[in-house]
């Protein structure tokens, strides 16, 4: 067995580590599983009739009131989980990597990592499948014990509220399947956290998990929708349409659960396929409505039902503010490389300390384009061979990228663009490395986040002296003037010499428009180059080195400083109005009170750490504007990248490339002709390329292929 590593400054030796992250992946998922037997426990008697009266009676000397236990029992344990999570990624970015040639046929869990192709849900795997239907379960059980748990007292029920009991099962039947829709909530806002802990926790990534959002968030809004309609319903037949403009001060608010469910709905519709693909921005916009939709969903509920969905929209909110600290500060763009397929390579300052992973995505907002849309965009530089530069690649296909590409067409009009990141964001850890062959099928613009790989594998072939996999790019292009995105396979600067003969890099690019070579020779690349302002600073890490560790510090600082405000709140105002006059404090209030508090709790954590770093990397900041204000600095740089341009690229990928004009891959043929005893396929482009490598990967034909799927298009 082959063992290559790379270089690591940890002082805990690759077996501690895993030690540790695996004491701490265990841990975690025994509290997750302890937090799931709650959810399990909730709709039944034993909570209502044993565990509730004993919270009851020990809130009349707590300092949180009813809230508190309850928030204890679904709020804290998925909050520690997620501080868990840090310790994990961090202690994963401290780990070497080993690479291993028989790694993959050790993994236990291949069988249930293949692809399978399911008809809506698209590319999934078998343990994809076994957490959906699990999660089905779920929703299946909580929908059926809560409807037992009612309609085991529907006739007392019914002559409590002066109704028909067929008609009080309409009211109970819309409150369960409310109550059911909040399941569905509480994992909603884990996916699209694109710096939470909880995702790579379990291998996944927030530009992957995009799905899961997407699944949820169609299941939460139909269970909502009937619930509306089941209680307008109820209110008909029952002679109680003035209910609907019911605000009650002690229970639930009609009036907020209305206006939420209007609000989502107007969400909801701009999210289907031929509506988003079509009028994005319309998408985009109505997708803050989330912020509505979150207001009056508490105001509706109150903080009591909530909680079980409070610590993923905690999360989020940490998530979100921590972006916006980042959004804030624009950054420097140092130049831009044109590409004559109407794509975009843009290179933005960084400091050296800035590291990311392969396959890293970085979100831009371009105030002159658009002040409100942000994008996300693949990272195409190597954070080792490229220390002070971070590039993305833009392919121009919709009216923000069309806009761009028009300013970057004319450098005449603009000798400087302002430009706000968030990130970059990617996996925990990459895998590819463990495999004897990569195959790595594109398909137009899906070539770019490949371009970081390859340029990895160069970094690990040349610097490190370890042995690479062979790679096979298979490139699927239109025309010859896409061609020229493999000119991005290597770098402006940073390329160590003899880079391209110590990569085992075979390129098969397919022109599918074309039946022969083009008469004329392609345009070259062509450069603009910015004068930024003095204040345009590099891009940093948003919380230092040790983010991950601050980000834990973050999550439970911000979840202290609730629990104080909140305990406060309840001691010194809510309690004595409860317990000591005959006003009772409104759940409405309470709930609004709730939302200021969580709000304040995370600006004073966030803001904090984030400026204290901020802090520490404004002296390394200071030095690279000063380097790069510098006309001299400016102009051996412009030399320079000039020199590396006409000779570099073309020169080092020639040899390495085979065209083939006027058809298409057979992909069947190509992987299942590819040698290797663990062979790494990763797809990326449109839905139907990765759908029928998906396909090939899952049919056992062979049983060393592992297919991962690279893609935005949901």
């Amino acid at each position: 067995m082959e063992v290559n590593k790379r270089s690591s400054s940890s002082s805990l030796s690759d077996g501690t580590i895993r030690m540790i992250q695996g004491a701490i992946l265990a841990l975690a998922l025994t509290i997750f599983l302890g937090n799931l037997m709650m959810w399990v426990i909730m709709p039944t008697f034993t909570y209502y009739q044993k565990w509730v009266p004993v919270l009851v009676a020990a809130t009349n000397s707590t300092f949180f009131d009813i809230q508190g236990p309850i928030m204890m029992n679904f709020t804290f344990p998925i909050l520690f989980i997620a501080v868990l999570g840090c310790i994990y990624v961090h202690l994963e970015k401290k780990k070497s990597d080993i690479v291993t040639s028989s790694y993959c046929n050790k993994d236990w869990l291949k069988i249930l990592k293949k692809p399978k192709l399911i008809k809506p849900l698209g590319i999934v795997t078998w343990i994809e499948l076994f957490f959906l239907a699990m999660f089905i379960i779920l929703c299946v059980w909580y929908f059926s014990a809560f409807v037992y748990f009612h309609y085991s007292t529907i006739t007392a029920y019914a002559a409590t509220k002066g109704v028909e009991v067929w008609q009080a099962r309409i009211d109970r039947l819309a409150l369960v399947i409310g109550l059911t829709g909040n399941i569905c909530l509480t994992f909603l806002f884990y996916p699209v956290s694109r710096g939470s802990s909880i995702l790579p926790l379990w291998g996944l990534t927030s530009e992957g998990s995009i799905k899961y959002h997407i699944w949820l968030g169609h299941m939460a809004m139909t269970l909502f929708t009937i619930h509306g309609l089941l209680f307008i319903l109820f209110w008909a037949v029952s002679g109680r349409l003035h209910e609907m403009l019911k605000w009650d001060p002690h229970y639930i608010s009609n009036v907020p659960g209305e206006l939420g469910l209007l609000v989502g709905l107007i969400l909801w519709i701009t999210t289907f396929p031929a509506i988003r693909r079509r009028m994005f921005e319309l998408f985009f916009y109505t997708h803050y409505l989330y912020i509505l939709f979150m207001a009056f969903f508490l105001l509706h509920t109150g903080m009591f039902y909530a909680c079980i969905m409070l610590p993923g929209f905690f999360l989020f909110l940490i998530d979100r503010y921590l972006r916006f600290l980042q959004s804030k500060q624009k950054v420097r763009l140092i130049s831009a490389r044109v590409l004559t397929c109407e794509t975009v390579e843009l290179n933005f300052s960084k400091i050296p300390g800035l590291e990311y992973p392969p396959t890293s995505v970085m979100f831009l907002n371009v105030p002159s384009i658009s002040k409100l849309q942000w994008h996300p965009f693949t990272v195409t530089s190597n954070s080792n061979l490229e220390s002070d530069t971070i590039s993305v690649v833009i392919k121009c296909e919709g009216s923000w990228t069309k806009k761009l590409h028009d300013v970057m067409s004319l450098p005449s009009l603009v000798d400087r663009l302002e430009v706000s990141v968030e990130g970059p964001y990617g996996p925990a850890s990459t895998h590819f490395l463990r495999h004897d062959t990569l195959v790595l099928i594109s398909g137009g613009s899906g070539i770019t986040p490949f371009i970081s790989i390859i340029r990895e594998l160069i970094y690990m072939s040349s610097t490190l002296k370890c042995k690479n996999p062979k790679i096979l790019l298979v490139s699927v292009f239109k025309n010859s003037s896409q061609f020229s995105m493999l000119d991005l396979l290597l770098p402006i600067t940073g390329t160590p010499s003899g880079c391209s003969s110590n990569l085992d890099l075979h390129i098969e690019a397919y022109l599918t428009r074309e039946t022969e070579p083009a008469p004329e020779k392609p345009e070259p690349l062509r450069t603009v180059w910015f004068k930024p302002n003095h204040s345009d600073a590099p891009i940093t890490p948003m919380l230092g080195q040790n983010n991950w560790l601050w980000l834990a510090a973050i999550i439970s600082s911000s979840f202290a400083l609730y629990l104080l405000f909140v305990g406060l709140l309840y001691q010194y105002y809510v309690f004595p109005m409860d317990h000591g006059t005959n006003k009772v404090f409104p759940y409405h209030t309470r709930a609004l009170f709730n939302m200021l508090l969580i709000v304040a709790s995370i600006g004073i954590a966030a803001s904090a750490a984030f400026l204290w770093n901020k802090k520490k990397s404004a002296k390394e900041t200071k030095q690279i504007q000063d380097m790069a204000d510098s006309t001299k600095s400016l102009n051996s740089l412009l030399a320079y990248a000039d020199q590396e341009l006409e000779s570099l690229p073309q020169q080092s990928l020639d040899k390495s490339i085979k065209t083939h004009y006027g058809r298409r891959p057979d992909l069947k043929r190509i992987l299942l002709e590819v040698k290797g005893s663990s062979v790494g396929v990763l797809a990326s482009g449109p839905k139907t390329l990765r759908h029928d490598v998906a396909a090939i990967c899952s049919s056992g034909l062979v049983e060393n292929l592992h297919f991962e799927s690279i893609s935005f298009n949901w």
